[in-house]
């Protein structure tokens, strides 16, 4: 835990065994809350509740108890910022540390100390687990911690399930008095129904939440909301808490919150908490089942991301093709990798700018990707094209944000009926719009949540004037013109390719991080390529001349509210000791400079966990240790091409509902023949030969 200087007497910490008599644990709870009827009537609406089984008990604690634990959260403790994948909130330390206080610093947390035995005592686990049925709750295992949520804070979709957990809970200690919290403030618990898939290859049902919350509960002071944790059944998150400058009633999003003075728990929109878990009995207590954690732990979400488990369900899935036919190829064979013929310009010239297609230029671009194994280029589309394509697309954001037949709907079923975007899921994996080429091959098993195939969809597309997005997906990426041109750019032989145009919407769209796809012989490097065509400004502070004075305010250390909207795409690396104990609440910050491009070594990273990522040593300053190896913010007219070692992490970081646009991109993978790897085998092979016969 931390907390603010203070003095210090010089008495050295001791453990010590709390006791509460019974009725110092009644007098910490409201009159009447374990009266029968009322156990009676929670315990009904927890089992009738949806779209899985979950409790809210508004005024929960003494009144007067909660607000003497918000004044020593305010007046003595400090908060940790912390940004990951999957969350960004200010955190404190766990609770549990509370035992470990010498009598100096505990007596600063009397009414702390106070609430969390009572929230333990075995008269209120008694409690919960009658009305969850969850069987009987460790006393000895404590877990919780204070949770700061400030504008632009959020936790994205998950089901909590680690370890021994068997019932979450969060009690809100939003302001009472001055600022009693808002819905439209956003920081709502939000639920996430399921639907129970089968795999008819494999066998097995898993449980696949939907893209769509279908309950969300806001915060108020003195409310607790609980819920049994239940393996790829518990999906939830937390609403980004929203800016002045973005209510959800009609507000525009196109600007940054200021406020908050210098400090995480200043201002009116602060969604203080505690959140934790009750666990299942541990070895010695009352209920202990031996070889319990272990089993529940197979079937979390984080051990299905981990061993690809369901992917087959996933939205979108791969869409591997060959480039052209067999004929074609032949014909271009001799001159393929030294120089792009005249049709080859002519065609390029459509869409990419004249600079980059220039012997010269290429010769330069191909040293710099060879040396560094990743790149950007500025204004990579022609002038002509890329004004096209802009206007375009201003044109869908600005039919968006109004109430026009063409704003997009809010649900993903009316999405993809009524719009030619299809909705990426599941969301403890990612979540965002994508379109494939209208060149996707007929057959395929790809439908979104009314059921509906790609090749259907496409019909209709063929018959509408072909999009400027379409257009690089169908004619451009996948030509064999460009094929050409990526090789010449990376002196690789491409084989075949993977395109996919994306559409991240503000408040809404993300992707966790998770390794490189494949299996077996598709397992190892690609080469991916992230074409940005976000319009917007305000994503990369380069963008924004407007923002020098706020930017020197921020670098003195002043607390400017929301200053990073996300919608950056990181890869990075993750520590190489698969034996370590990592527990996913001790994710690290972000580096502060995060939208910034490292040089990417080439190198096997074996330690992989899609939910949990750290830097290395958490130094921003240290680009060999941050774990950062590429980053691109979302921008306008700028193509990121890296070479991805199997194993290293790649996501996009949730757009907050402040950004001034949502993220446009076109994403593609590519295949290609590792030549040098395998005369660098065969060399290997040859010197230990050697070896052998001296």
């Amino acid at each position: 835990m931390k907390r603010k200087a203070n003095e210090d007497d010089g008495t050295s910490p001791r453990k010590r065994v709390i006791t509460s008599d019974e009725d110092s644990v009644q007098s910490a709870f409201r009159e009447g809350l374990f009266d029968r009827d009322n156990l009676e009537s929670q315990t009904k609406a927890y089992s009738n509740s949806q779209p899985y089984k979950h409790g809210v008990i508004q005024g929960l604690m003494d009144p007067n108890l909660l607000r003497s634990v918000r004044q020593e959260i305010r007046s003595s403790l400090s908060f940790t910022p912390k940004e990951t994948d999957i969350y960004k909130i200010h955190q404190s330390g766990d609770l549990t540390n509370l035992d470990g206080l010498d009598d100096a610093s505990l007596k600063h947390f009397p009414s702390l100390l106070k609430l969390r035995n009572a929230l333990y005592s075995s008269t209120f686990r008694t409690y919960l687990s009658n009305v969850t049925s969850s069987g009987p709750l460790s006393g000895r295992k404590t877990d919780m911690a204070i949770n700061v949520y400030t504008p632009g804070c959020h936790l994205l979709c998950h089901d909590d399930v680690i370890g021994s957990r068997r019932v979450s809970y969060i009690l809100y200690l939003t302001d009472p008095d001055h600022h009693p919290w808002k819905e439209e403030w956003g920081g709502a618990l939000r639920l996430y129904p399921t639907n129970v898939v089968r795999d008819e290859i494999g066998g097995g049902e898993f449980k696949i939440p939907s893209p769509d919350h279908s309950v969300a509960i806001s915060p108020a002071f003195n409310q607790l909301s609980f819920f049994a944790v239940q393996p790829g059944e518990s999906f939830h998150d937390v609403e980004e808490v929203y800016g002045k400058s973005y209510e959800k009633q009609g507000g525009s999003g196109h600007g940054k919150q200021r406020g908050n003075g210098g400090g995480a728990l200043d201002g009116e929109r602060v969604r203080i908490a505690i959140s934790g878990w009750y666990h299942i009995p541990q070895e010695g207590e009352e209920g202990y089942i031996a070889g319990l954690e272990e089993q529940l732990a197979e079937k979390s979400s984080l051990m299905q991301l981990k061993g690809n488990k369901g992917n087959q369900f996933d939205l979108p899935q791969p869409c591997i093709c060959e480039y052209g036919n067999e004929k074609e190829e032949e014909d271009d064979e001799e001159d393929e990798e030294e120089t792009l013929s005249e049709t080859d310009l002519d065609f390029l010239l459509r869409y990419i700018a004249p600079t980059y297609l220039t012997p010269d230029t290429l010769e330069e671009v191909s040293e710099r990707f060879a040396e560094e194994s990743c790149l950007q280029l500025e204004r990579f589309l022609s002038n002509r094209f890329a004004e096209k394509l802009k206007t375009w697309i201003e044109h869908q954001e600005l039919s968006s944000s109004s109430s026009s037949s063409s704003s997009l709907p809010e649900s993903s079923e009316e999405i993809e009926q009524m719009t030619d975007w299809f909705v990426a899921r599941p969301p403890h994996k990612h979540r965002f719009l994508y379109q494939y080429a209208l060149s996707y091959p007929r057959g395929s098993h790809q439908t979104g949540s009314n059921g509906e195939g790609y090749s259907d969809r496409k019909e209709e597309q063929n018959r509408k004037e072909k999009t400027p997005l379409q257009e690089l997906l169908t004619d451009l990426f996948p030509s064999l013109a460009f094929k050409k041109w990526l090789s010449l750019a990376t002196r690789l032989s491409i084989k075949n390719h993977d395109l996919l145009a994306r559409r991240f919407r503000r408040g809404k769209d993300y992707t966790l991080a998770t390794g490189s796809e494949g299996e077996g012989e598709e397992r190892g490097s690609k080469l991916e390529i992230t074409l940005g065509v976000t319009p917007s400004k305000g994503w990369d502070d380069d963008d924004d001349d407007d923002d020098d004075k706020e930017k020197e305010t921020a670098k003195e250390g002043q607390d400017t509210g929301i200053d990073n909207v996300g919608g950056y795409e990181v890869y990075m690396t993750t520590e190489e000791n698969e034996d370590e104990d990592v527990d996913d609440e001790e994710d690290t910050q972000l580096p502060s400079s995060s939208n910034e491009n490292k040089k990417t070594k080439k190198k096997k990273i074996k330690a992989m966990d899609p939910a949990i990522y750290r830097s290395g040593g958490g130094n921003s300053n240290n680009d060999e240790d941050d774990g950062i190896l590429f980053s691109m913010p979302a921008c306008w007219n700028r193509l990121g091409i890296v070479l991805r070692d199997e194993g290293v992490l790649k996501f996009v970081k949730y757009v907050s509902r402040e950004a001034r646009g949502d993220r446009w991109d076109v994403v593609g993978s590519f295949e290609f023949d590792d030549d040098e790897e395998d005369e660098e085998e065969e060399e290997e092979e040859g010197e230990e030969g050697v070896g052998e016969e001296g």
